[in-house]
C-alpha cells in the first residue's frame, strides 16, 4: 500500500497540531507508523485518502454499533439538519432519546445529556461527591475515564499508549483524593474499604474495561463494589461510555446483573456524533442544577442532530437477534484469531464481552491492567503494522479495544482472520 497523500497531510498537520493529531491515539507513534488520514466510510469498511480501503476493527472508537453511514441513521440526521444543527435550547428530540435510555438501562430513571464521555464521568464524580458530602473516589488502574484532573490517575487508554503515568499540569492537591487499585482485585477492595469507608465518595469503575485493551469483569468483583459501597453509603459509578449498548442493550449491569448508583454513557447513544449522559434515581439525579445546586451546564448539549442518530441508533438495536448477531460475529473472530496464533505458535490471549474483543501477545491471562502490560508491544506493532497491509483497520494500541458492528459480514470476518494467519504466519518466521 503507498501512503504518500497520508503522509503529506501529517506534514502540514504537525506543523498546526501538535503531534499532528487531535487525539494522541491515533498518531501510530506507538505502532511505529504516522497517522492515516480518512476520506469516506461505507459499512464497515473505511477508505483513506490514498485510496487504500480498509475493514474496520475501530468505529470511530466504538460508537458505530452499525457500521458507517447507516441508511436509518443518516435519514434521520439528514431530518435533524434541516431543523438547524443547535439551538442552544430545548428539543423535543433530547426528550424521546432521554426516554429510549432510562426504558433500556436499569439504572437510570433520569439523566443530563452532555458531550462527551469524559463530560459524563466528571459531572458523576462531582454530583457523588455532592450527594454523599465527601471527597475520596475510588478508581482502578488502567481504567480510562476521560482527561478531567480528577480521574487521570494510572488510566488507560491513550495515557497508557504513550507510556505516561499521569499527565503534567494537574496539581496533586486534585488528584491526592483519588486512589487507584488493580481491576478485578476484591481483596484489594475490601481491604481499602475496612481502612477507609466512610471517606469513600463514589467507586468509578468501567464494568466491562475497554481501555486496557478489553478485560472481563469477574462478576464476583462487580458484586462485591456492589456490597461495599452500600455498606459504607458510598455510590457506585458505572462508566459506560464504552460498554453501555455494547455488550447487552442495557449495557454491562444488564449483563451482569448488577445497578449502580450513577451510570454514565457515551458513543452509542451519539450514533457517532459527540454525546454524552449521566444518570441516575431521581433523588440522585434532582441535585443538578437548576432543581439542586450540584452546577453542570452544556451549551451544545442534547443538540438535534446528535440526539437524531443515537435515537435512530438505539432503534435499530431494538430488532430481534441484533446482540446475537454481534455476538456470533465476536465468537468467530476471536476463535479464529486463536486458531491464526496456534498455527503460528504465537502464544496470545483474546477476551471478549458481547460486540467488544481484546486481542494480547502474551500467554498469561488479562484479567488486570498488571497482567495487559505482559502482553509483546513489539510483537503487537509489528502484527498491527501487517494486518494494515492487508486491509485491516486496527486501533494502533495494545490498550485498546476492538469492535464489531452488525455491518460486518461473515464474508469480511473470515478475509481478517485470514490475514491473521498470514500476518502471524510471518511474524513467527
Amino acid at each position: 500500500m503507498r501512503f504518500t497523500q497520508s503522509e503529506s497531510l501529517y506534514e502540514k498537520s504537525a506543523a498546526m497540531i501538535p503531534g499532528g493529531v487531535n487525539s494522541p491515539v491515533r498518531s501510530g507513534k506507538s505502532v511505529g507508523t504516522l497517522p492515516l488520514f480518512i476520506q469516506s466510510a461505507q459499512g464497515a469498511e473505511i477508505t483513506d485518502v490514498d485510496g487504500n480501503q480498509y475493514i474496520d476493527y475501530i468505529g470511530s472508537w466504538g460508537p458505530l454499533i452499525l457500521g458507517h453511514r447507516h441508511p436509518a441513521v443518516m435519514a434521520e440526521v439528514e431530518k435533524a439538519l434541516a431543523r438547524g444543527l443547535s439551538f442552544g435550547a430545548c428539543i423535543d428530540l433530547e426528550i424521546e432519546l432521554a426516554a429510549m435510555i432510562s426504558e433500556a438501562v436499569p439504572s437510570i430513571e433520569m439523566l443530563r445529556m452532555v458531550n462527551s464521555g469524559t463530560e459524563a464521568t466528571m459531572s458523576a464524580v462531582r454530583l457523588a461527591r455532592a450527594v454523599t458530602g465527601r471527597d475520596v473516589v475510588v478508581k482502578f488502574d488502567g481504567c480510562y475515564h476521560g482527561h478531567a484532573d480528577t480521574l487521570l490517575v494510572d488510566a488507560g487508554s491513550g495515557v497508557a499508549t504513550q507510556g505516561i503515568p499521569g499527565s503534567p499540569g494537574v496539581p496533586g492537591d486534585v488528584i491526592k483524593n483519588t486512589l487507584s487499585l488493580p481491576y478485578n482485585d476484591v481483596q484489594a477492595v475490601r481491604n481499602l474499604f475496612a481502612e477507609r469507608g466512610r471517606s469513600i465518595a463514589a467507586v468509578i469503575v468501567e464494568p466491562v474495561a475497554g481501555n486496557m485493551g478489553m478485560v472481563v469483569p469477574d462478576k464476583t468483583f462487580l458484586e462485591t463494589l456492589r456490597t461495599v459501597t452500600r455498606e459504607n453509603k458510598s455510590l457506585l459509578i458505572f462508566d459506560e461510555v464504552m460498554s453501555g449498548f455494547r455488550v447487552a442493550y442495557g449495557g454491562a449491569q444488564e449483563k451482569f446483573d448488577v445497578l449502580p448508583d450513577i451510570t454514565c454513557l457515551g458513543k452509542v447513544i451519539g450514533g457517532g456524533m459527540p454525546v454524552g449522559a449521566y444518570g441516575a434515581a431521581k433523588e440522585i439525579m434532582e441535585h443538578i442544577a437548576p432543581v439542586g445546586n450540584v452546577y453542570q451546564a452544556g451549551t451544545l448539549a442534547g443538540n438535534p442532530v446528535a440526539m437524531a442518530a443515537g435515537i435512530a441508533t438505539l432503534k435499530q438495536l431494538q430488532n430481534p437477534g441484533v446482540y446475537e448477531d454481534l455476538a456470533e460475529k465476536a465468537a468467530r473472530l476471536s476463535e479464529g484469531w486463536r486458531e491464526a496464533a496456534g498455527e503460528a505458535g504465537i502464544k496470545v490471549q483474546v477476551n471478549v464481552a458481547g460486540a467488544m474483543l481484546g486481542l494480547f501477545f502474551t500467554g498469561h491471562p488479562v484479567t488486570d491492567f498488571k497482567s495487559a502490560k505482559t502482553s509483546d508491544l513489539d510483537l503487537f506493532s509489528a502484527y498491527y503494522r501487517g494486518m494494515r497491509e492487508h486491509g485491516i483497520y486496527l486501533a494502533p494500541s495494545q490498550f485498546e479495544a476492538v469492535f464489531v458492528s452488525t455491518a460486518h459480514t461473515r464474508q469480511q470476518i473470515d478475509q481478517t482472520i485470514q490475514a491473521a494467519r498470514q500476518v502471524m504466519a510471518g511474524l513467527a518466521g
